[in-house]
């Protein structure tokens, strides 16, 4: 029978997720018409600021869920191994997605969304937009996106699911669908399988390194500037 204490804990997570998922998909349904192509970034940035402003209201940190202290050089320099590992990771992940959608003969997984390319501009060649996007991906993205998909959501799916079995396995699963979820608006159905394996892939290593989120955070963003890199460069096939 579980304490009233951890009932108690099962019902703030719960809350908390439906106000601040609900506060994100909400804000940016409504900024969509007007700055589409950053309404994402604007939205999770504004809801980033508003969950940590809630968290210091209870004596809560990021430290929690994440951003974890980093005492002496050792502990930073181990950051790269993990990278590296997390980096690994993310491209088996990838390339089962790519191989199992071969062998079930889905062509639409080898053939980029259109939405894609119009979801960046014109970035080929033009410096200022490159250098906005590239701090858009590590802001919003890389940081962003890790601290409130596996930091937050994943830590709170397992409170909501504390003394089910699997908890952790349950939330990496859930977490890993709502992030497909959220890239499905120009990614459409690729991005949703595409997206929803790297979210696998990025909360699995989230809880193999104890909720450290720096090392996926790095990949995180290396893997997007590595892609705008290209864009801005005309490599991108």
């Amino acid at each position: 029978m579980m304490s009233n204490k951890k009932i108690s804990g099962r019902f703030t997570a719960i809350i908390e997720l439906v106000v601040f998922v609900g506060f994100a998909l909400i804000s940016k349904k409504l900024l969509d018409p007007y700055i589409w192509r950053y309404a994402g970034p604007v939205t999770l940035i504004t809801t980033l600021a508003l969950l940590t402003a809630y968290m210091r209201v209870r004596g809560e940190s990021w430290a929690t869920m994440g951003l974890v202290p980093l005492p002496g050089l050792k502990a930073k320099l181990m950051v790269l191994p993990k990278a590296l590992l997390t980096f690994v990771v993310f491209g088996v992940f990838v390339a089962a997605v790519m191989f199992g959608a071969e062998a079930l003969g889905l062509a639409f997984m080898s053939e980029m969304p259109e939405g894609v390319e119009e979801r960046w501009g014109d970035i080929e060649g033009n410096l200022p937009l490159f250098l906005l996007w590239l701090a858009i991906g590590w802001v919003s993205a890389a940081f962003g996106e890790e601290m409130f998909f596996r930091g937050f959501i994943i830590t709170r799916l397992e409170s909501t699911f504390g003394g089910v079995k699997f908890a952790s396995i349950i939330a990496i699963i859930l977490a890993a669908a709502f992030f497909g979820y959220v890239h499905m608006y120009y990614q459409g159905m690729r991005g949703f399988i595409m997206t929803g394996a790297i979210g696998l892939a990025f909360g699995a290593m989230f809880l193999l390194f104890k909720r450290n989120l720096y090392p996926i955070i790095l990949v995180h963003g290396t893997i997007d500037s590595i892609g705008f890199i290209t864009r801005y460069m005309g490599l991108d096939p």
